[in-house]
């Protein structure tokens, strides 16, 4: 069931909830939160360096809206409990590796991940619109930042030891597979305002998305690739699904096939360069030797699956390469080998309700669904690819994470309120 409203206004109507007192009580304290997530959202793609930025302007951003008020809702004590739990599993089974400085930095690093996707669902639970559109645009300007250094350095005008791996673009990021799986959502934003928005907002949007779908291109993951794809059709089909009219239904299609014709031409042109052609042939296979064979990444699957039987306290984290010759290549049975049986049940129980209880959502009309829409579908998208890579320490996932949450209770607010001044 859909529930059509118009935007939140500072008093009730007849079609709009009541005042929203988080972002119109105080000003300039609402001002400081949405400068605060813009800061986190540029900031998100600058991992080169540990602590990165990143760190520090999330560590700002926690402290600041603890100091100023965040609100522990109810709803966010199960996922709080599930991130609790895995983060146990995974302390447990490294007690005895704790010792090595890796080992104990990778299990602070978890704790940490899960400290901040708590943060953004209680951030983003309120002055949702304005909030996550402050944190979008970071995200966007981050992803073209990272994009263009990522350009300078694969070209060789300068910094092609730092942008690049394996003649690959990784930009800011010190794996192009990381790289292509951040830029996701930024393109996916820049997308939907290509499909929606007016001609002059839309045509800029289109020089960024098309921007940062060449520097996808470059990176050539095959992941990103199949990210970008899935996840633009998720995203694309739910906004007709979504939108109230047929005029704008006609139009996402019309714009669609518009969008992709466009960057064919831009992605042929990209291959008549030897340079682009040779590794595009070469990555564009569906099996590479490393995924092949009893001890590729799908044969250590099977053999990572029967070993996480034997072993109910896990082997311990970054120890999965000392049984077999290479990473684990999958999250979820990364889960049972670094936290044994506690965090291989409790991570994908977390991710999966996620989904579950997110989908709930998408059809609610609220100022922030088109957002919503693209955060689900990055979400969901990357959930697949945990599959085939280890994604349980990427920042921007557990952000995903944490928007997904704070979103989802936002919206469900927003239809109590919408309910009560129904029946008011």
């Amino acid at each position: 069931m859909a529930y059509t409203v118009t935007a939140a206004l500072p008093a009730a109507t007849p079609h709009a909830p009541a005042a929203l007192p988080a972002a119109t009580a105080r000003p300039r304290l609402t001002a400081l939160h949405r400068a605060l997530l813009w800061l986190v959202g540029a900031s998100a793609a600058i991992v080169l360096i540990e602590p990165s930025p990143y760190e520090f302007a999330t560590l700002l951003a926690i402290a600041v809206f603890l100091a100023t008020g965040l609100s522990l809702r109810a709803a966010f004590l199960p996922p709080i409990a599930l991130l609790i739990l895995i983060n146990l599993g995974y302390s447990i089974s490294a007690a005895d590796l704790m010792s090595q400085n890796r080992i104990f930095m990778w299990v602070m690093t978890s704790w940490y991940m899960a400290v901040t996707a708590v943060f953004f669902a209680m951030a983003l639970s309120e002055d949702t619109a304005e909030r996550f559109a402050a944190l979008g645009r970071g995200l966007i300007l981050s992803a073209l930042i990272a994009t263009a250094l990522g350009l300078v350095g694969y070209f060789g005008i300068a910094g092609r030891d730092r942008f690049t791996l394996y003649s690959r673009l990784s930009g800011t990021f010190k794996d192009p597979n990381v790289y292509g799986a951040f830029v996701i959502l930024p393109a996916l934003l820049a997308l939907q305002s290509v499909v929606a928005d007016p001609p002059r907002k839309a045509l800029r949007n289109a020089i960024v998305f098309v921007f940062l779908c060449v520097g996808l291109l470059l990176a050539f993951s095959r992941a990103a690739w199949g990210l970008l794809v899935v996840t633009s059709a998720i995203m694309l089909a739910l906004m007709v699904l979504t939108d109230p009219t047929r005029a704008g239904r006609r139009r996402i299609v019309v714009t669609t096939m518009i969008a992709i014709a466009a960057l064919a031409v831009v992605i042929a042109v990209l291959l008549s360069l030897d340079q682009v052609q040779d590794l595009f042939r070469e990555r564009a296979t569906l099996g590479q030797s490393y995924d092949e064979g009893r001890f590729g990444r799908f044969g250590r699957h099977v053999l990572g699956a029967q070993l996480a039987l034997d072993v109910p306290f896990g082997i311990g984290p970054l120890q999965f390469s000392k049984y077999f010759p290479e990473d684990v290549h999958n999250s979820y049975l990364n889960a049972f080998m670094s936290g044994g049986w506690l965090a291989g049940v409790c991570y994908p129980a977390l991710i999966f309700s996620t989904v579950i209880i997110g989908a709930r959502y998408l059809f609610v009309r609220t100022p922030w669904q088109r957002a919503y829409l693209a955060v689900f579908a990055t979400f969901v998208g990357t959930v697949g690819e945990s599959f085939i890579i280890d994604t349980d320490h990427w920042r921007h996932y557990f952000m995903l994470l944490g928007l997904m949450w704070g979103m989802g209770v936002a919206t469900q607010d927003f239809v109590t309120r919408q309910r009560a001044t129904a029946r008011a």
